[in-house]
Formats: structure tokens, sequence, C-alpha cells
């Protein structure tokens, strides 16, 4: 690409809701980037977004009552796509449109997780990038939560150096609910929990497996086997309580996507070594708020973090009453007691250097760790996982069958 690199990249939101507030608290520890503009669907969400930028000090950005008018905007360089799973494809087919024609000027485009809800459609993600002659970056935040960066650094350099690499990843991720009802629909959301939250795991886990300097294909996926099951919100008193709260369209007592998910996948390294992930999601998790877990264990070592074991606790007796709020961690699900507090959420949660580093790629034209290529490998993951739950079995990969494979609770009428 001509004019790389550039002294500051100039990045276009597409969606302003929860993950685009936690994209622009990460943004404040990324240097030489500027959020220009955003385009969602209200136009009341876009004018608090606008105002939220320039609060922060992170650029004018301009509120566009279009894709096309953002995507073909002078001052954009970048598109961030935080929209729900259901419009994604729908705003890549768009850019590459624009790009292709001539119209847009943007070099590079990121999505966040997951990139699709089918196989079929992230591949046409994936297709749509590289045929308009983006970069493309894949947003899995977990990938660049800060535990996870220091805690793979010291395991493989001093441990698996010494002892042998590691041989077993556990990646667990559970809170009470999404925030907003798309989430709960399978066929806009894609799935259910598996869908929303699995993919967190299993790319985290599979990052944490890989060498250092090696490329993520270096592990060759061999089988997979999930389980999905109902909890809690299919109970009756909690699926009145979805549809009071998000309407007729959440009807989950009859048509609900899965509140639990587990999965276990089999790999095996370059070498021929076995490799196993084993990975737990859940929104019947009823504790302090969102909790991520996370292991890596190897010959002789074994490395552990827990999103909730905070460092800073706050203590607040039952005569502290308030507001409902998640201002001392995500999905708080109380205002009293002993209560975590994680003092950088975006930080911890790798917002801010999953930022950081898709700036720099995309202003150097340099090719980001985290891909649409990888994106569409943790789809086809998830795809098998649904695939084995439907069918009481396990699934081998490589897996041609799944190409145009929709889970169960995304399917129309099912």
């Amino acid at each position: 690409m001509t004019g790389l690199p550039k002294q500051r990249l100039r990045v276009g939101f597409v969606g302003s809701g929860f993950i685009a507030e936690f994209h622009l608290k990460g943004m404040l520890g990324v240097r030489n980037v500027d959020v220009t503009g955003v385009f969602s669907r209200k136009a009341e969400n876009r004018a608090r977004f606008a105002s939220r930028v320039a609060e922060l000090g992170l650029g004018d950005c301009t509120s566009h009552d279009s894709l096309e008018s953002l995507v073909n905007a002078d001052n954009v360089d970048a598109i961030w796509i935080l929209s729900p799973n259901y419009t994604r494809l729908d705003v890549m087919r768009t850019l590459h449109a624009e790009v292709k024609a001539g119209r847009s000027k943007v070099i590079a485009v990121a999505c966040e997780k997951p990139l699709a809800r089918t196989i079929a459609e992230a591949r046409e993600m994936l297709r749509l990038a590289e045929d308009a002659g983006l970069n493309h970056g894949y947003l899995e935040n977990q990938v660049f939560c800060t535990p996870v960066i220091r805690g793979k650094d010291i395991i493989w350099r001093r441990a698996a150096s010494a002892t042998g690499r590691p041989y077993l990843a556990r990646a667990a991720e559970e809170h009470s609910g999404p925030h907003e009802p798309w989430f709960w629909q399978g066929d806009k959301q894609g799935g259910g929990v598996l869908s929303d939250m699995m993919c967190h795991s299993v790319e985290v886990a599979r990052h944490l497996l890989t060498k250092p300097g090696a490329p993520r294909k270096s592990l060759t996926i061999k089988q997979v086997s999930g389980t999905v099951a109902n909890l809690k919100w299919t109970r009756p008193n909690y699926a009145d309580q979805l549809r009071k709260r998000f309407g007729s369209e959440v009807d989950y007592r009859n048509r609900p996507s899965e509140d639990f998910a587990r999965g276990t996948i089999l790999l095996e390294d370059e070498d021929g070594n076995e490799l196993v992930i084993e990975a737990t999601t859940s929104w019947a998790y009823v504790g302090a708020g969102l909790r991520i877990q996370l292991e890596l264990l190897g010959p002789e070592y074994a490395m552990e973090f827990n999103s909730l074991n905070t460092g800073l606790k706050i203590f607040m007796s039952r005569e502290v009453k308030g507001e409902e709020g998640e201002d001392l961690v995500e999905k708080q699900n109380a205002e009293q007691g002993l209560m975590p507090v994680l003092e950088d959420e975006a930080g911890v949660y790798g917002y801010t250097d999953e930022n950081r580093h898709m700036v720099e790629c995309f202003r150097k034209g340099e090719t980001p760790m985290e891909t649409f290529h990888d994106g569409l490998a943790v789809v086809e993951i998830l795809m098998g996982l649904y695939r084995s739950a439907e069918i009481s079995g396990s699934v081998s990969f490589p897996a041609p069958e799944l190409e145009n494979y929709v889970p169960v609770v995304a399917r129309i009428g099912a």
C-alpha cells in the first residue's frame, strides 16, 4: 500500500454500543490514532458516541447517517466493525463495494469476535477483505489480555524451553447474561453462549499453546467434542424475566439458545505431539461479575489466571444503597458486600493492547497477529462443537460437511 506508514490512523466505528465503549477506553492507551467517524442504526446513539469521543480527547468524530457516508469519508483510513453479528457480512459487502468502485480510500478493517455466524459467512468476510486489498484484523481481545501476554512469555521463555512445550490449555468465561436482545436470539447472534463466548476461549487457548513466533496453523485441529445445555434461562420464571426485559422476540419458553457450553478440542503440534483445549462458557453464572479463568499446563509447570481474583476489593455494608451499575466489574451482580474491582478493565481484558497492535499494523501496513484467517478458524471450531452437540458424538477434522452448517438454535423455524 502506498503512503505508509501513516503518521496517524483515522478510524471509523460501525456500531456504538457496549463493546464500542470498551474499544474507546482501550484507545486511550494508543498513540497515533484518531476516532474520526461513527455509523450505527440510531441517530441518538451516534450522537452520544461522538460526544464520548470528544470527551475522551480521541478526535473530532463525525456522526454519519449511512454506512456509505462513513466508509467514503476523506478522514477515515480504517473501519472497526462492532455492530451485531447478523449485520457484519452486509457491512463487509458495502465496504468491499465502495473500495472496489474507488469511492472509499479505506485501507484496513478490523472485526469484533466472532467473525461471523457460520463458516460460509466467515469465509465470505475473508474473501471480501482480500479481494478489496484490505489489511484485516480479528478483534479477539483475550489474546491481548495483560496476564495472557505476560504469562505466555514467562511460560515459554523459562519453563517450556527447559522441560518441554505446554500440552493442556483450559479457558472458561462466565457471566449472568448479555446486555442486548439480539444476543439471546439464535438466528441473529448465530447461536447461544457457545457462539457468543467460546469464540474467546478456544482462541486464547490456541494462542497459549502456540509456540511464540509460530503461525497459529502450526497447530492442527484433529477432533472436537461439544456439549450444550439450558440450565437457567428456560426455567419459566427466568424465561418470563427475559421476555419482560427484552420483549416478545426473546422467547425462551419456545425458542431458547443454550446458556451453557463445554468443548474439548484435540490438536497436534508440528512435531506430532498431542495437545488438548478444554473450554467452558456460561450465561448462568451469578457471582461478582464476569469471570475469566485461564490455565496452561506443561510437563513441570502451570499458569493460572482468574479475573475476579483482583488486588483491589471494596466492602459495602447493607446500609450502602444505590442504583445498579457496572462501575466495579463488568456484568456486576451486586452493589453490596465484598466486591472485586478491576482498576483497568480495558487493559486487563486486552482492549488496550489489541487496539494498539491493530493501529500500528494498519498504520505501517503490517499483518496483524490475529487476522480474518484466525476468525474463520475459530468459526470452524465452533461449528464443529455445535455439530458434535447435535449428534452426541465427536467431529473429526478436516470437516468439509460443516461448510454450510447452521447450529440448531440458529435455524429459522427450528
